[in-house]
C-alpha cells in the first residue's frame, strides 16, 4: 500500500502575495540604509554612514 499525496494549491495567494511584498519592501530599506544612507532618513547624522562603511565597500558600492 503506498500513501499518494496531491500538492495543495494555496488557499490564501493574497496573504502569500502580501508577505512577499512586506520581505521585498523591508530589503529595499536594510539596502538603501547599508548602501546610501547618510543621515537623511535616520536623522543621526554620519553614524550609520560611518556603521555600514566597511560593508559599503566590501558591496563595491561607493562612498567618497
Amino acid at each position: 500500500m503506498t500513501i499518494q499525496s496531491t500538492p495543495r494549491a494555496s488557499s490564501h495567494p493574497v496573504r502569500a502575495a502580501l508577505i512577499a511584498l512586506a520581505i521585498m519592501a523591508g530589503a529595499a530599506v536594510v539596502l538603501y540604509i547599508v548602501a546610501f544612507e547618510q543621515g537623511a532618513l535616520t536623522g543621526t547624522g554620519m553614524l550609520m554612514h560611518e556603521l555600514m562603511h566597511d560593508g559599503r565597500h566590501l558591496m563595491g558600492v561607493p562612498c567618497h
